[in-house]
Parts: structure tokens; sequence; C-alpha cells
């Protein structure tokens, strides 16, 4: 990945504070205009991997996209994954548990919308909702979310153990901007299916949520799963960074093409030989 994009991995054992952290950075980048070729190289890349992928048939990657409400998780999902074949790639979204997950230890819903090998899978909110919202609303006393964050590392790990790569994106944004699109949600006609009054309610737990964030990264970023922070305020530079490092772990993975099995390629040509040969009589 290049120097300048990994920056913003948080390294093993690193303490995030998100009020250290700037959600307008663009980095030496000026404007969408500056990144949309570059964008548009990427998804496709992504897209030619996913391919690879699929068709090896071995290994999966799991993409992890966390933020507090209107960070843009939906639109990294479209805009990052928009050349994905959806034969090969699923996006899950996670909502309040159902009654039967909720009988269930709190990975069981997760756990099942893993990927399998040859796939990619995107969980727009996730496990860690069960660090975050738990915590803030306190629907379980601390000691058992608190226990939450070893559980998670330990599931995490057994994922990698057995072929799946985990990347888990934080989109970073400001109270300023997400003001401004709640206000669209509010104003324009294509987006007010979003707004949700519940939206505006949440939003006075904005510390209460960032220090429950602010623990979530610091104790569940590891070597095997890390975490990126994501500036998210500008969306064109938010979209080239996950794209970018999504893109350079697929081609860290370098997922191959299977082998042709020559015996089997020769039968099948020597039969097609032979049908077009009595098609032609």
């Amino acid at each position: 990945m290049p120097a300048d994009f990994a920056r913003y991995r948080i390294e093993p054992g690193e303490r995030v504070t998100l009020g250290d952290h700037e959600p307008a950075d663009t980095g030496e980048y000026n404007g969408p205009e500056t990144t949309d070729r570059e964008l548009v190289a990427l998804t496709r890349r992504i897209a030619e991997l996913q391919e690879c992928l699929y068709a090896e048939d071995q290994r999966s990657l799991l993409v992890v996209l966390q933020g507090i409400d209107a960070a843009g998780k939906d639109s990294t999902v479209k805009h990052v994954f928009r050349e994905a074949n959806p034969q090969g790639c699923r996006v899950y979204a996670f909502k309040e548990p159902s009654s039967e997950e909720s009988a269930h230890d709190f990975l069981w819903r997760y756990h099942q919308h893993t990927p399998a090998q040859g796939m990619i899978h995107i969980f727009n909110r996730s496990h860690y909702e069960d660090v975050l919202v738990v915590r803030v609303k306190e629907l379980v006393a601390e000691e058992r979310w608190r226990s939450r964050y070893d559980s998670i590392n330990d599931f995490e790990r057994i994922l990698v153990r057995e072929g799946t790569t985990i990347l888990k994106f934080f989109l970073h944004i400001s109270p300023e901007r997400q003001l401004e699109k709640f206000r669209d949600r509010l104003e324009l006609p294509h987006k007010h299916w979003k707004f949700s009054a519940n939206d505006l309610k949440e939003r006075r737990n904005w510390d209460a949520y960032h220090e429950a964030y602010d623990d979530a990264l610091s104790l569940t970023s590891t070597e095997w799963a890390p975490w990126y922070l994501i500036p998210a305020d500008r969306r064109w530079y938010r979209n080239l960074v996950v794209a970018r490092v999504v893109a350079g772990t697929l081609e860290q993975m370098a997922p191959r093409y299977p082998e042709p099995d020559e015996a089997a390629e020769a039968g099948a040509r020597d039969a097609i030989e032979a049908a077009s040969s009595r098609s032609g009589s």
C-alpha cells in the first residue's frame, strides 16, 4: 500500500483518540477532479482481482464498515464496489437483532454471514455494534460488553486462520458534516427516505459514541485484522482511500486462476471436434 495511505492504519496497541484525527483531511488531493480517474482504475482492478479470487475458490475477504450515522457506509459500498460481480460479492447490513438472534451468543448472527471461499463479503455495521450501541445505550452490564473485545479478537483470528483476510474501516466524519447530511435528507426528495428522527436523538450521544469507538479501535486493531481510520468528510477522498486499501490488499493476496486440467481439456477438445464433424456432415 502507498506510504501516504498507510498512515490511516491503526497499529496494534496504538491508543486512538478520534478527536486527534481530522475528518476533512484530503492529503495532497484538492478535489474529485484529482481523484476520479484513479478511483475508476481502482474499482476496475478490484473487479479483476475479485474474479480471480472467485475462480481460485480458496480464500475470502471480509470488509467491515463502521461509522457514526451518516458517515457514508452505504455510499462507500456503492462507489468502491460498483464494478464488482454480485455473484462473488455480498453486502450485509445488521440492524436490531431479532428474537432468535438475541437468544444466541452475540457473535452468532455475524458468523453466519462471513464469506465462503472465493467470496468478498461486506458488513455494513457489524459485530462491533455489540461494544458500541450496546455500551452507549447500556443494554448489557459493563462487565459483559468489556469482555467482548477479547471475544471479537478471537473470532477474527479464527476467520483469518481459516483463510479469510479482514479489513476494517472506521469512517470518521465531523458533527458539522453529519448535520449537513441530515439537512440533505430532510430537503432533498431522493434522500428523504433515509431520514429518521432517531438519528437526531442518537446525535445527542456523540461524545459517548466517540468514547466507545476510541476503545473499540484501540483494543481490536490487530496484526490479523487491522482498523483503518478514514477521514470521511469528503466523499471523494474517502472512496479513494478505501478503494486503494482494498485493491492493495487484494494485490497482496495475489489470487490466481486455477491451473488448467490438460487431460480434461484435451478430451473436451476432441469431443468438440467430433461434434463439429458430425454437425457438418
